[in-house]
């Protein structure tokens, strides 16, 4: 590998550093304010509703953020899970389904946020934004930022136990159902390693994430 790639990489990393530990980190905590606000404080007792990422690191997680980043067109990652405990919920069914659902939510306004940051960078001179270090920095962070998050949101709603988009097909289903569902969250992990050793997620989340930076730069004017 020529120093060039090697370079290219770490710059890769560095610019992806930023937006994508803000991506992990407010999906958890919106996990847990979310369920806070459905009855359960589990997660404010443990001092996991903080900006603060150490009580979030999850190493393994840090692994493939660092791995994808180096090496992949997708940068993806993950925060250890915010400890949430459904048997406080006021309403089960409507807990989990806020519950799982801030997550993603969260994910998408942030990249919508990233989009916003662009548009306003854009308005400064183009001999700054691609002739000065600051200027190309900060681009190539917005746009990082915008696909990152757009990906972390997509790949969680996937309808696989035990992503978010699992636990949320799961309170919609008839009892019995939901039952047999939920037995397959054993097997969550393997398959979505399947997924991405076949190809299919990525041929499923290019359209999804293209789809909606297309939708975040008109939304923003760009």
């Amino acid at each position: 590998m020529s120093d060039f790639n090697i370079a290219a990489q770490i710059s890769h990393l560095a610019v992806a550093f930023l937006p994508v530990l803000l991506g992990i980190i407010l999906h958890e905590v919106a996990h847990g304010w979310a369920a806070l606000r459905c009855g359960d404080p589990t997660a404010r007792m443990l001092g996991r509703l903080t900006l603060n990422p150490v009580p979030h690191i999850d190493p393994m997680g840090m692994g493939v953020f660092v791995f994808t980043a180096l090496f992949t067109p997708f940068v993806f990652g993950w925060a250890k899970p915010v400890p949430v405990n459904p048997r406080h919920f006021r309403n089960y069914r409507r807990g989990m389904l806020l519950v799982s659902a801030a997550g993603p939510l969260t994910n998408m306004l942030l990249a919508l946020t990233f989009a916003a940051c662009l548009r306003v960078l854009l308005l400064a001179p183009a001999e700054f934004i691609m002739n000065t270090a600051p200027g190309e920095f900060l681009l190539q962070m917005f746009q990082v930022g915008i696909a990152a998050n757009f990906t972390l949101a997509w790949i969680n709603l996937l309808p696989i136990p035990p992503l978010d988009g699992g636990h949320i097909l799961e309170t919609l289903l008839p009892g019995q159902i939901a039952l047999q569902f939920q037995r397959l969250e054993r097997y969550g992990f393997l398959l979505l390693v399947l997924l991405i050793a076949s190809g299919a997620l990525s041929a499923v989340l290019m359209p999804l994430v293209r789809g909606s930076w297309t939708f975040a730069l008109w939304l923003v004017g760009i």
